[in-house]
């Protein structure tokens, strides 16, 4: 699935956990649902919803968030739980990226996470890296989206904001996500960059506590720049 770019930012809102709010987001059109499969995050889903619960919720992007996983176990929750989208948040190889392109339903795309640590040259050789991989020989696009975050050990949910002129320095060959501590007081500073968002990705900087969505706050987020 390639959902194309356009003028506005989409909205995804990551680390769901809760039946109702998620329900409240739908009727928002909120764009992307993220679900967080990794069992060290306080976010981890598995212990609020099961696959189940996640299949029958009816919605075109339930993405799926995954850390290091084995591809078999990553096949299996996103047959289980009718995910749209595999999100790789960790140190996924090339490799490794192109054997789930090609094992997975061609109909589910793959967000590839760069995290994004001082504006730097290892940093940046790290992300002249990652945008070698479409141009890898494989019968389909191995990545759909590409997705920014902060660098940090716990693989996301800081709150954290990167230095967002680094992108300027690159072009995105790929629609691109944009993450980590994204909030009404910085989204006006999206401007810096030349080339958009196709997706504002928001998590941490939206709850009381982790899992726990303010959807109030969300809402009042999404008509600021939609």
């Amino acid at each position: 699935m390639n959902l194309q770019p356009s003028s506005t930012p989409k909205l995804k809102v990551c680390g769901l956990t809760k039946l109702n709010q998620i329900q409240e987001l739908m009727a928002m059109n909120v764009d992307f649902l993220g679900f967080i499969f990794y069992e060290k995050s306080p976010r981890y889903v598995l212990n609020h919803l099961s696959l189940e619960e996640i299949s029958a919720i009816d919605h075109q992007g339930k993405t799926g968030v995954f850390v290091n996983e084995e591809t078999d176990i990553i096949l299996r929750i996103v047959q289980k739980a009718g995910l749209n989208f595999v999100q790789l948040h960790g140190d996924e190889s090339d490799s490794f990226i192109i054997e789930l392109r090609q094992k997975l339903d061609p109909e589910v795309g793959i967000i590839k996470v760069i995290r994004i640590g001082n504006n730097d040259s290892e940093t940046k050789n790290k992300i002249t890296q990652a945008f070698s991989l479409p141009l890898a020989i494989c019968t389909l696009q191995p990545i759909t989206y590409y997705l920014f975050d902060t660098d940090s050990k716990a693989f996301g949910g800081t709150g954290r904001q990167f230095d967002w002129n680094i992108l300027n320095e690159f072009k995105i060959p790929l629609p691109y996500f944009l993450s980590g501590g994204i909030s009404e007081e910085n989204i006006g500073n999206i401007k810096v960059l030349q080339q958009q968002p196709f997706v504002l990705d928001i998590n941490s900087k939206f709850e009381t506590e982790p899992g726990n969505k303010n959807v109030n706050r969300i809402k009042r987020f999404k008509s600021l720049y939609q």
